[in-house]
């Protein structure tokens, strides 16, 4: 039951962090911003496969393959702490990385298309104008209508994003993608935090599963 629960606790998370992936729309801008999400998925797929690894070696009572189940857990356990520690650490650091990579854009003029094109799409939805000192940004060039909030633009109010006098929204975009980045975040490190539990209890029981058939095959027989 523990390992089924494992390759359906595998599915759950890579349905969850595909969800979140995808909810945040493809950009160029914000793709980069969302490492976390992208691991989880890796970390998803990972324990959905050794999930059925592990069925099949409890299913065929194979020493051999309940030894790999429980060693490829262990890895995946002490990586899952370490990055969940390095992440609730460089949280305070988030805002001023996001700020340094934003800023190599800059000016916003001599970006491709595609990027302005991401940009102002992103500035729509976030309800933000340029990447990190407003509108200013996009000089020499005008800043686009979607930096404009008006009741077309912005029907209902949003928290965080400022209506200038002009007209404008204040708010640059990274304060946004680092709030964005920090609610993430807090997703991240609780299904980090469920994973461990459910890992924990794999390794308990395909440990004590991996005695039980040892004992009973007797130390000459083969796995």
């Amino acid at each position: 039951l523990a390992v089924i629960s494992g390759a359906l606790s595998g599915c759950l998370i890579l349905a969850v962090s595909i969800y979140l992936r995808v909810s945040k729309g493809g950009n160029q801008i914000t793709d980069q911003y969302f490492p976390a999400v992208n691991l989880m998925i890796a970390i998803g797929t990972i324990i959905m496969v050794l999930g059925f690894l592990g069925c099949c070696g409890a299913y065929r009572e194979s020493r051999c393959m309940l030894l790999l189940f429980f060693i490829f857990l262990l890895i995946i356990f002490i990586l899952l702490v370490a990055a969940g520690i390095a992440g609730a650490v460089s949280q305070n650091k988030m805002e001023d990385w996001v700020n340094k990579q934003l800023k190599d854009m800059l000016p916003l003029a001599k970006q491709p298309d595609t990027v302005k094109s991401d940009l102002k799409n992103l500035q729509k939805d976030l309800k933000c104008c340029g990447l990190v000192n407003g509108k200013t940004d996009w000089s020499p060039d005008p800043f686009p209508e979607s930096c404009r909030c008006n009741v077309t633009n912005s029907p209902t109010p949003v928290p965080g994003a400022e209506c200038g006098s002009e007209g404008y929204y204040s708010t640059p975009c990274s304060t946004r993608i680092v709030n964005l980045m920090k609610e993430n975040m807090v997703i991240v490190l609780g299904i980090a935090f469920g994973i461990a539990v459910l890992l924990i209890f794999g390794l308990a029981f395909s440990m004590a599963l991996y005695c039980q058939i040892s004992k009973k095959d007797g130390p000459t027989t083969n796995a």
